[in-house]
């Protein structure tokens, strides 16, 4: 079921990479990805605060029984889930995708998560809005952030956090949309994504953040049933208030030619199982609300 590139890239990445396959695709069943795994700001602020400059239940406890009360699917849904593992398989009503960027606007907003949304128990970051700019990583790897790119009709991150409770430091996640104004565009962003990593292994993100060791690998289609394409990257985190070096993860998907993305930065108390299983239940959601937009 898996490519030999995928292959390949989890033996580099380690037990990271697995678990991707296993709980962002998460192929089958009804439960939540924790159900599944049995486990319970990103870059900078764009496509995520990397994507923002990468930048009911208690998430600190690995639950989340509202999953189904919230209407929307649980990791590795879609709107029209595919039966027997199928690939993903959408076309976007022409009538539907914006073209201008006040309707990009309007998707992107309508698309994004709240805290209660990912999962309940979740609270603000801050800042909590990014919108308006795009991120640029510079040859000395370190990010800052400039005006969106003429094929980018619109991006909006919310930066959204699990509390500190415990034993159990402050996760720092990041949801983003992003429009742009082809399917090209959009393929061309997962692209260079994957290569922004080999690049710059080791990255800036401001403010005292950093990230090191960094690795990505494009998820085999045939293993994606909610998204045109998915992506993962997952490294080494430090930053102010993280003691000391936390695990890292970062997905990206695309539907036509929308992307959304998803960061979060780990804490103590936390591993690699964990932050996936959160990364997988805002991705799905982001990618039902998107499909939702575009139908």
């Amino acid at each position: 079921m898996v490519s030999v590139h995928t292959v390949r890239c989890s033996v580099v990445m380690g037990t990271a990479a697995v678990s991707a396959v296993a709980v962002l695709t998460a192929c089958g069943g009804d439960g939540s990805a924790s159900e599944r795994t049995g486990e319970g700001g990103g870059r900078p602020a764009s496509a995520g605060a990397e994507d923002a400059v990468r930048g009911g239940g208690d998430p600190s406890d690995g639950s989340n029984p509202d999953a189904e009360a919230s209407g929307e699917p649980s990791a590795g849904s879609s709107a029209d889930p595919q039966e027997g593992g199928d690939a993903y398989d959408f076309t976007p009503d022409p009538k539907k995708v914006p073209k201008s960027a006040s309707q990009a606007r309007k998707l992107t907003r309508n698309a994004s998560l709240e805290p209660a949304d990912w999962t309940p128990g979740m609270v603000r970051h801050d800042p909590y809005e990014t919108a308006g700019t795009w991120p640029v990583l510079a040859d000395s790897c370190v990010w800052s952030r400039g005006g969106m790119p003429g094929h980018v009709l619109d991006s909006y991150t919310r930066g959204i956090d699990v509390p500190a409770k415990g034993d159990r430091g402050r996760v720092q996640g990041s949801v983003t949309v992003t429009v742009h104004r082809t399917v090209e565009d959009a393929d061309r962003e997962m692209k260079d994504t994957v290569q922004e990593s080999f690049r710059c292994p080791g990255q800036e993100l401001g403010g005292g953040q950093r990230l090191d060791g960094l690795m990505s690998m494009h998820l085999d289609r045939k293993d994606v049933n909610n998204a045109d394409a998915t992506l993962f990257e997952a490294g080494k985190y430090t930053g102010p208030g993280s003691g000391g070096q936390q695990e890292y993860v970062w997905t990206k998907s695309r539907i036509g030619p929308v992307t959304t993305a998803v960061s979060v930065k780990g804490a103590e108390g936390y591993g690699t199982t964990d932050l996936l299983r959160l990364a997988a239940e805002a991705g799905a959601k982001l990618l039902y609300r998107v499909e939702t937009e575009l139908k």
